[in-house]
């Protein structure tokens, strides 16, 4: 059949928000004729993300990909978003980066006959972070260096502090996608950001306090407390913030360690001290990638608890979620470590999410999985762990769950 009769869709439409699935089908094609797609994006450091998978049409010619399995590829089976989140980046150890939300993440899809290779028909899906009326304000108060995100409408609406990883420094992707659902949103950075240090020798707790502050004099933000969502380094700020800092009603932590890690935190007179890493408990894999899981010794051992956060001081809500085969450290150990203290406590309004085969960076639905990356604090390559599949199902899960807590408890709810 004439390549000029087969059509690629994109459904519902060519453009929608980045953790919004859409429908792929191709029509036209002979009945039971294999065809093979694929996918790719340049991300904004020009990493290129690619996927492909091989189809076989059914009597009427139609390749529907969320009914159709994969016969092989980037992935196999009925997996409708398989084509991105099953992208892998040409350049080893490659993590998707989006600096820019203005503009929309650009994923372009191809039909290929799968015998020769030719292109029958191509698409391109437009995937992006703000939605219509939505205001990206940047930040510099005093001290606070960040972006502020506030939905359309009269509000007021919830307010959220967005905290990201050691290495990220700023990174927008999730507060914008976040603000798109009905929260105002304070990407806070903390770490080589503008005129913020690039190795600082202490982060002092008073700077998330002035966020916090901040955050909740902003006439579009309700009361009476704020939310926090974290993930990696973030993850013992967060629960540093919530432990010592008024304000707060709910906490989100992804992957976070129960005790201070890398830098001393410091709040009026009390130092917490970072975790020190045992060196000889690193691994080199195969491919020569650190495995730097077991590098923290066990916080909840006597010699270690000077570093331990006081979470048994927070009266905010917590939602722990920890990946089961995170190789950046024992997150289960750390999630269940912090509930068991709230619980020691009389304390018992926290959730602990956890994820088989998924690895350390849980971020919006249908971002590629990072096997491996650069570590900001190791200064090197490691592996992240998690398998792509089980990743995205954790991805898509979380995402669901986080907004859920955060619509239950920031609504007029008491702050800590």
């Amino acid at each position: 059949m004439a390549s000029s009769q087969i059509r690629l869709k994109i459904l519902p439409s060519l453009r929608c928000l980045f953790d919004k699935p859409v429908q792929v089908k191709v029509e036209g094609l002979a009945p039971h004729k294999q065809v093979k797609l694929t996918s790719k994006l340049v991300d904004d450091r020009g990493a290129m993300f690619r996927a492909s998978a091989l189809f076989k049409a059914d009597a009427t010619g139609l390749v529907d990909v969320c009914r159709a399995p994969s016969l092989r590829g980037s992935y196999t089976g009925v997996e409708p978003m398989g084509l991105f989140w099953a992208m892998a980046p040409e350049t080893p150890h490659s993590k998707l980066l989006k600096k820019n939300v203005l503009s929309p993440t650009v994923v372009e899809i191809e039909a290929l006959c799968a015998e020769t290779g030719e292109v029958l028909a191509s698409e391109t899906n437009e995937r992006g972070y703000m939605t219509e009326g939505m205001k990206r304000v940047p930040v510099q108060e005093g001290r606070i260096r960040g972006v502020l995100f506030v939905p359309p409408g009269k509000g007021p609406f919830p307010g959220i502090v967005d905290l990201h990883t050691f290495g990220g420094r700023l990174t927008e992707p999730r507060a914008s996608l976040l603000a798109s659902k009905g929260f105002v949103v304070l990407a806070l950075a903390y770490i080589g950001y503008m005129d913020l240090p690039r190795n600082p020798q202490k982060l002092d707790l008073e700077y998330f306090e002035e966020a916090v502050t901040f955050l909740r004099k902003q006439t579009e933000v309700k009361g009476p407390g704020i939310g926090i969502i974290s993930i990696s380094h973030s993850g013992c700020v967060a629960l540093a913030m919530s432990s010592f800092l008024s304000g707060i009603s709910a906490t989100v932590c992804i992957n976070g360690c129960s005790a201070n890690v890398v830098i001393p935190v410091h709040y009026k007179d009390a130092i917490l001290p970072p975790l020190q890493p045992i060196m000889k408990n690193i691994k080199v894999t195969d491919s020569g990638v650190l495995d730097v899981r077991d590098a923290l010794p066990d916080p909840y051992l006597e010699k270690n608890r000077a570093s331990l956060i006081p979470i048994e001081r927070a009266s905010c809500r917590f939602l722990l979620a920890a990946s089961e085969d995170d190789r950046n450290w024992n997150s289960v150990l750390f999630a269940e470590g912090a509930a068991a203290t709230l619980r020691s406590h009389g304390k018992e309004h926290f959730e602990v999410a956890t994820y088989p085969k998924a690895g350390h960076f849980l971020e919006v639905p249908h971002t590629p999985h990072c096997a491996s990356g650069f570590h900001g604090a190791v200064g090197s390559e490691v592996v992240f762990g998690g398998e792509p599949k089980a990743h995205a199902e954790a991805q898509q899960d979380l995402w669901e769950r986080v907004q859920e807590f955060f619509k239950s408890h920031l609504d007029s709810k008491g702050a800590c």
